[in-house]
C-alpha cells in the first residue's frame, strides 16, 4: 500500500503522545513489548524443541541403529555372522553388528544400580563414531576379554575410574543346591565414553562380544544386529526388503516403530506450545486495537480538521493503518532479533544463569540431555514474523476504519 509523506508524517507524530496522552502512549508501549516477548518467546521455543528432537534422534539413532533384527526372549540368532554379511549387500545398509544385549544390575564401590549390557565386537564398536569418538577416558585397544567401558556418569555415581573393578549381577540366577544364586562376575573398566545423552552414559555397559555371550550363556549366537542405512527416513521400506532376506521367529523393527510414543509425544508438546505461545501475540493484537481505538477518540478533532482540510477517507484510514501498524512492525522485528540472538547462545546464557542463580537448569536426569539444544528453521521463523505481522495489521483495520469513517462535523460540535 503507497502512503504519501504527509500520511507517513501524520502517523509517526501521533505515534508521539503527548503529555495529556500519555495513557495511550503507556498502552502501545505494552503492545509492543508484547508482541516482541511472544515473537521473541515463540522463534526460541520452537528452536529449542526442533533442537531437543534433532538431538535426541541423532543420539538415539547413533547408539540403537535404524534397524534392529531381533530375537525372541530367551532365543539367539545363531548363524548372525552369514546373516550380517547377507545384511550388508543391501545398498542403502551402510553398517550391520551382531550385538549381544541384556540388562543387569552393577556394582562397584558399595553402590549398586541397574544397568543395560551391550556385548559388541571390537571393529563394530570402533565403527560406531558416537562412542568410539566419545571416549574420554582409556583406549578401544583395551576393549578386549574382560575390560568393559561404562559412561562417565556411571562412574562418577559409583566411584569408578579406568582400571577399577565392576561387578555385573544377572537377573537370571542359577540353580545350586541351596536354591536359585544370581549369576554374577567381575570385569575390568578399561575406558569410560560420554555421548552427551544421560540415559546412555548412566546406565549402559559395553562388553565385548565373546565376554557377553559367555555371561548371558549364549554360545555363537547374538541377542539381536543393529543395522545403520544411509537415509534413516527409509527405513521402513528397508525394513520391508529384509524380511526376505531374515527367517522365522526373527523379526525386524525400525527406529520409528521402537520410539514412535516418544517422538510423537516430543510433537504434540511442540504442537501445544506454538499455540499456547501464540495466544501472547493476539493478546498484544488486542491491546493495539484498544490503545489505537482511544487515540482515534482523542484525535476526534484533529481528524475533523484533516478532513475539512481536504483529506479524503482513504487518508485517513491510512494514517491510522500506518500508526498502529507500525508498533507491530517494530515489536516483530525487535522480538524476532532478541529471539535469533537468545538462539544463538543458549548455551552461554544458561550457564550464566546457573552460576548466578547457583542452581542447575535443564538437569540431564529429567531432560536427557547435558547441554540445551537449539535449533532455528528458516521456514519456522519467517512463519511465525509473518504471523505476527498479519495479526498487527488485522488488528489496526477496524480502529483506521472508525476513523475514516468519523463524522467531521459530529465530531466538532462535541468538542
Amino acid at each position: 500500500m503507497f502512503f504519501s509523506a504527509f500520511e507517513r508524517l501524520m502517523a509517526f507524530r501521533y505515534l508521539r503522545a503527548r503529555r495529556q496522552e500519555g495513557f495511550i502512549s503507556v498502552i502501545a508501549g505494552f503492545s509492543f513489548l508484547g508482541i516482541a516477548l511472544g515473537v521473541a518467546t515463540l522463534i526460541i521455543v520452537m528452536a529449542v524443541m526442533n533442537g531437543f528432537r534433532a538431538e535426541l534422534l541423532g543420539r538415539i539413532l547413533g547408539l540403537n541403529g535404524h534397524l534392529t533384527i531381533s530375537a525372541p526372549a530367551g532365543m539367539g540368532v545363531p548363524d548372525y555372522g552369514g546373516l550380517t554379511e547377507k545384511l550388508k549387500k543391501n545398498p542403502d545398509v551402510v553398517y550391520a553388528a551382531p550385538m549381544v544385549e541384556g540388562q543387569v544390575m552393577v556394582s562397584a564401590n558399595g553402590i549398586a544400580g541397574g544397568a543395560q549390557v551391550r556385548g559388541m565386537r571390537s571393529e563394530d564398536l570402533q565403527a560406531r563414531t558416537l562412542i568410539s569418538s566419545n571416549i574420554r577416558s582409556g583406549k578401544l585397544e583395551d576393549f578386549k576379554d574382560d575390560g568393559v567401558f561404562v559412561g562417565t556418569r556411571m562412574a562418577y555415581r559409583m566411584g569408578l575410574k579406568v582400571g577399577d573393578p565392576i561387578t555385573v549381577i544377572s537377573p537370571s540366577g542359577e540353580s545350586t543346591a541351596f536354591g536359585s544364586v544370581p549369576r554374577m562376575k567381575t570385569y575390568t573398566v578399561s575406558g569410560l565414553f560420554e555421548v552427551g545423552m544421560f540415559e546412555y552414559d548412566n546406565s549402559y555397559v559395553y562388553m565385548p562380544m565373546q565376554a557377553a555371550q559367555v555371561f548371558f550363556r549364549l554360545p555363537n549366537a547374538a541377542t539381536g544386529i543393529e543395522i545403520m542405512l544411509s537415509n534413516p527416513d527409509k527405513a521402513k521400506q528397508v525394513a520391508g526388503v529384509l524380511w526376505g532376506i531374515v527367517e522365522q521367529p526373527l523379526r525386524v523393527v525400525d527406529w520409528q516403530q521402537a520410539n514412535s510414543t516418544f517422538f510423537a509425544a516430543i510433537q504434540v508438546e511442540r504442537n501445544v506450545m506454538f499455540l499456547i505461545l501464540t495466544l501472547i501475540i493476539i493478546v498484544a493484537s488486542f491491546n493495539i486495537v484498544s490503545s489505537m481505538i482511544m487515540l482515534v477518540k482523542d484525535k476526534g478533532r484533529d481528524i475533523a480538521v484533516l478532513r475539512t482540510m481536504g483529506a479524503t477517507r482513504g487518508a485517513i484510514m491510512r494514517i491510522f493503518l500506518m500508526s498502529g501498524a507500525s508498533i507491530g512492525v517494530i515489536g516483530t522485528l525487535a522480538g524476532t532479533l532478541l529471539g535469533v540472538a537468545f538462539c544463538v547462545n543458549i548455551e552461554e546464557i544458561r550457564q550464566f544463569l546457573q552460576t548466578l542463580l547457583n542452581t542447575q537448569l535443564f538437569p540431564g536426569e529429567i531432560y536427557f540431555l547435558t547441554r540445551m539444544p537449539a535449533k532455528m528453521e528458516i521456514n519456522e521463523v519467517v512463519q511465525v514474523v509473518t504471523m505476527a505481522l498479519s495479526l498487527t495489521v488485522l488488528a489496526t483495520i477496524y480502529p483506521a476504519w472508525r476513523a475514516a469513517r468519523l463524522d467531521p462535523v459530529e465530531a466538532l460540535r462535541y468538542e
